[in-house]
């Protein structure tokens, strides 16, 4: 028998922003070339015009370095910025507990639907990605929560304590 070995080519990679409301099962999501400042303002302008009506959209996020205000005012005039950062209120999940960020539940879901094969191109990656968003949308399909805060409290207490005595004074 002869060997035969098949050589993989990577193409690039690609980054998926996304936004999640569990309580109506929609979702947003935008790929991306890269993972910057610059994308993430794009991202949460697209939010924002999403929800025109709301005075305060609520963010549960990890801590990566650009999912700050800051950007805001980086990328975009001073007025603007200040508009786009009071219309947030971020929260961020503690390091290594993004498990308890819905959000990244749901990108697990659109990877095993959509994302567990090649895909050659951003355009094509966009429009899989897209057609399955546009799916679970339609669906409304949503998180089925069973963490509670008496439970979070309690798994959570030893960060807590970790707050508490840094908060304490002098």
């Amino acid at each position: 028998p002869r060997r035969e070995s098949s050589t993989y080519v990577r193409q690039g990679t690609a980054c998926l922003l996304a936004a999640f409301e569990p309580g109506t099962g929609q979702r947003l999501v935008e790929v991306s070339a890269r993972r910057t400042g610059a994308d993430y303002c794009r991202f949460l302008q697209r939010l924002a015009a999403a929800y025109p009506q709301a005075a305060k959209i609520v963010l549960v996020q990890d801590n990566l370095n650009t999912h700050t205000d800051a950007v805001f005012y980086q990328h975009l005039p001073a007025q603007e910025a200040r508009a786009l950062a009071a219309r947030f209120e971020l929260h961020y999940t503690p390091k290594n507990a993004s498990w308890l960020n819905m959000v990244e539940l749901e990108l697990s879901a659109i990877a095993r639907q959509c994302l567990r094969q090649r895909i050659p191109t951003q355009e094509e990656l966009t429009a899989h990605v897209a057609a399955c968003v546009a799916e679970r949308n339609a669906a409304r399909a949503t998180v089925k929560w069973q963490f509670t805060l008496e439970k979070a409290r309690v798994k959570l207490d030893r960060h807590y304590q970790k707050i508490r005595a840094t908060n304490l004074p002098d």
